[in-house]
């Protein structure tokens, strides 16, 4: 990385410059810098909704940048260790698809963890590909799935020699660490792109001590939400990819679904929070680390919670382990982590990123402080004090891994009956049916249901967690294939 060069924000720059020149606009957005809402302009600023613009030749254009946008993707891509660096304006999840539809097409089998994001899934029913998954190993404690091992994906591609890609998430959402960089070397000797989920692993590029990033893995493509871990506007993210990556059909295949009116605040954020993460990174993530470490420390002193870390590491199915992930197991006190989620936000305003049946995670990064730490690690106290019930009273489901019976395009698209949830087993499913967040769905399309799976549902509903993607909100009917 070279920071000589990486003081530069050019699309700012070129922002700076068209503000100064006050520019009569007779070109969308409609609001006009605002004159046109004032409650808009009231509630989010003049200069936020004066650069609030399209794009034009100095600003350049996403769709085939040529000039500030193309230095700026260049500087990302030197910051990230990358042959090539895309901004991109529609989240981590337009990332991701847009990896898959890379390299894969109709037919062609893609190897991958069952616990992806939804987005993985959406992108094989757009392109037709098929998942061949590998269950990972789920914690006999905790109860999340744990990473990919590397002979559990030798054997897979010898039972799947046809197959074109590998997808991996580096880190999981409970900060779980595969051996990414011997998984990469096994698919390449075999021919296969790996892609890399790492929605939640931007500091992996730039902190000290962590787990292994993707493109010095060796992958082929990663994608990064910018806006989770590294400072930017919500929505923005960035594709990174290899040396063995075609970037001009790369482009095309982005240009598939983004937008053709690209965001300047999206993009500005993540041209700025680049230039901090290559200046001043390090320094800002080794607070992460001392901070999350402390609080890890704290929450265990108060007794019932479990605040897991790199004590499970194994070599294997956690080959490592991220330490910035502040995730806590809730079940021994009797409360699931949904319920601790509400009481956080409901009693103690402390808004942490999701709860699930059996843990917690609050989110700490560049923005943080000590005083925050303290105050999280009090609440939990409290709740112990207050709130906390019998643990052998408290049902728990491990992670499920469905049966994929039908590829997901052919699912989504074919005949479909709705039918109460109870009268579901045995029958495949026609939609999604997932807590968000995380995102990771208990059921998709193609899955066949099962009465584990079918407790899971209700008895994470009965806990309050949110449940998206089927098409009755309550989830009191799920859709199923006819005649399957």
């Amino acid at each position: 990385m070279d920071l000589n060069k990486q003081n530069r924000a050019p699309i700012c720059e070129a922002l700076e410059r068209f503000r100064k020149r006050r520019v009569v606009p007779f070109d969308v957005p409609g609001h006009k810098r605002g004159r046109g809402n004032p409650e808009l302009t009231q509630l989010f600023g003049e200069r936020c909704v004066g650069l609030d613009v399209n794009s034009m030749k100095p600003l350049d254009n996403l769709c085939n940048p040529v000039s500030v946008i193309a230095q700026a993707e260049a500087l990302t891509a030197d910051a990230f260790g990358a042959a090539h660096a895309f901004l991109m304006v529609g989240g981590t999840t337009s990332a991701v698809q847009a990896m898959v539809l890379s390299v894969c097409k109709a037919g062609d089998k893609i190897i991958l963890p069952r616990n992806v994001h939804k987005s993985v899934i959406n992108a094989l029913i757009l392109c037709g590909a098929v998942p061949v998954y590998i269950n990972p190993k789920v914690h006999p404690v905790i109860g999340v799935a744990l990473g990919i091992e590397v002979d559990a994906l030798e054997e897979t591609i010898a039972k799947n020699p046809d197959a074109v890609a590998v997808f991996i998430n580096n880190p999981t959402y409970y900060g779980i660490c595969s051996n990414l960089k011997a998984l990469t070397e096994t698919a390449h000797r075999h021919g296969i792109k790996v892609l890399c989920d790492e929605a939640h692993g931007t500091h992996l590029y730039f902190g000290d001590h962590l787990p292994m990033a993707g493109m010095r893995a060796g992958v082929d493509m990663a994608a990064v939400s910018m806006h989770k871990s590294g400072g930017s506007l919500t929505q923005s993210s960035v594709l990174l990819t290899g040396p063995d990556m075609d970037p001009g059909h790369v482009r095309q295949i982005i240009n598939l679904t983004q937008t053709t009116s690209a965001s300047y605040l999206l993009l500005a954020s993540l041209d700025l929070s680049r230039r901090n993460l290559a200046l001043r990174g390090r320094e800002s993530f080794g607070k992460v680390v001392k901070m999350a470490e402390y609080a890890r420390e704290e929450i265990n002193h108060i007794g019932g919670y479990y605040a897991y870390g790199k004590e499970l590491i194994d070599g294997s199915s956690v080959y490592d382990f991220d330490v910035t992930k502040l995730c806590v197991y809730t079940k021994n006190m009797g409360l699931t982590g949904i319920e601790v989620y509400d009481l956080m936000r409901d009693e103690y305003d402390i808004q942490i990123e999701f709860g699930d049946i059996g843990n917690i995670m609050a989110y700490i990064s560049i923005g943080d402080r000590l005083q925050d730490i303290e105050r999280l690690v009090g609440a939990l106290a409290d709740i112990k004090r207050l709130y906390q019930g019998d643990a052998g009273t408290l049902a728990y489901v491990d992670s499920v891994q469905p049966e994929v019976a039908c590829s997901p395009q052919f699912s989504f698209y074919a005949q479909k009956e709705s039918l109460p949830i109870r009268e579901t087993a045995g029958r495949v499913c026609g939609e999604f049916v997932m807590c968000y967040p995380p995102g990771i769905p208990i059921l998709a399309p193609g899955e066949r249901i099962t009465e584990d799976i079918i407790d899971h549902i209700l008895y994470a509903r009965e806990k309050g967690c949110s449940l998206q993607g089927a098409a009755d909100p309550r989830v009191d009917h799920v859709q199923v294939l006819k005649g399957v």
